[in-house]
């Protein structure tokens, strides 16, 4: 006996699934698939012969590729299907750097100034080099990294700053009363630039949202703050490998805190100027 309210179809309407709406697996989107609870980031989408998948990365640089089933993931807590991205039509402007320069292409690496940038780490270089490294090659600016600014007015003394050989220096944590402030008001020379953005590690310059986690933890005053960070984000407490993941996660200045954006480009004109 077939039910004139239900139709052919003899589901009650309180029992049929909603469809999902569908999302376009667009780069950097973060989705958790609802069978296994991976969480990563789309870094790839492909068309094979079993269908349409999706790859997708994790906070720790782990890649798993899913199948992209209807209603297979899970986007901020709510059940979606991913589709595969819509291809871009829009007219493209000039192609640009990643720190948003417009790029010169074909530009060969100036051969390098006199002149220097000094940042206190390794992070901190790498950091610069991922976002303005193809600007400072045209501009043949070379960055270098002093692991520590304890001794910064006997390195600017080695250095021996003039007119056409400029230093300019990025201090971590350079904030009113900080050592960090002190040991750069040592540093009264017309042709050294010290500034400074106010997080305690370059890796707090690194947008949260980029790394796919809501804030950087507050760490206890006395605790080794990359290691708090891993132990309060659940990352192992392998900084060497926490900081690759952060990094990777930069792909423009888009992913980089305004406060160390601006510094680094004030560097680069005094040094340039």
């Amino acid at each position: 006996m077939r039910s004139r309210e239900y139709g052919p179809d003899l589901t009650p309407p309180w029992k049929k699934t909603a469809p999902a709406p569908e999302v376009p697996a667009d780069p950097d989107l973060v989705v958790e698939e609802v069978t296994t609870g991976f969480c990563g980031a789309v870094i790839r989408c492909e068309k094979t012969a079993q269908g349409p998948t999706v790859t997708l990365e994790d906070r720790f640089g782990k890649h798993r590729v899913f199948p992209m089933e209807p209603r297979g993931f899970l986007l901020e807590g709510r059940v979606v299907t991913l589709v595969r991205p819509r291809q871009q039509t829009a007219a493209r402007g000039p192609a640009r750097t990643a720190s948003g320069s417009v790029a010169v292409p074909g530009a060969r690496a100036r051969v390098a100034r006199a002149g220097r940038i000094y940042v206190e780490g390794r992070h901190d270089a790498e950091l610069v080099e991922r976002v303005w490294g193809d600007d400072l090659r045209i501009e043949g600016v070379v960055v270098e990294y002093l692991e520590g600014i304890d001794d910064l007015p006997a390195i600017v003394r080695d250095f021996s700053p003039a007119p056409d050989a400029r230093l300019g220096v990025l201090v971590d944590h350079l904030v009113p009363g900080s050592k960090e402030s002190r040991i750069a008001a040592e540093v009264t020379d017309a042709n050294v630039l010290v500034v400074g953005h106010p997080y305690i590690d370059v890796w707090e310059a690194v947008k949260p949202a980029s790394v796919g986690i809501a804030g950087w933890p507050s760490v206890p005053h006395g605790q080794d703050w990359k290691k708090g960070v891993c132990r309060s984000l659940g990352w192992p407490e392998n900084t060497g490998a926490a900081w690759q993941h952060i990094l990777g996660r930069v792909r423009s200045y888009k992913d980089v805190e305004p406060a160390l954006l601006g510094r680094v480009e004030e560097l680069i004109d005094f040094v340039t100027g």
